[in-house]
């Protein structure tokens, strides 16, 4: 696992809503759940759709292009239990978000 990098204030993402950002080459969807920030691959494994930009509801987000749900902090994929997204470490310093991938 590689070092942190931060990759937004933690005033830059509401409650509630996600954010994709570019970490190490990376495409990764940063969410915050009620305060708790998660972040996972942002490419769903069904056709590619961008994570990030999907509807939260509670800890689970929809893929834009097609639905499918995915629950922001295991990874797992609620509408294809055979599959899932990755997870990656994230962490808060000061005003900052840090992730690891």
């Amino acid at each position: 696992m590689a070092d942190y990098i931060r990759v937004a204030g933690a005033d830059e993402i509401p409650a509630g809503q996600g954010r994709t950002v570019e970490v190490q080459g990376k495409s990764i969807a940063v969410f915050n759940v009620d305060g708790n920030l998660h972040a996972i691959d942002d490419t769903c494994v069904h056709r590619g759709g961008p994570l990030g930009q999907g509807a939260l509801d509670g800890n689970i987000v929809s893929c834009p292009w097609h639905s499918w749900r995915f629950d922001v902090g295991t990874g797992a994929c609620l509408t294809n239990p055979r599959v899932q997204v990755e997870c990656y470490p994230v962490k808060i310093e000061g005003s900052d978000i840090w992730v690891s991938c």
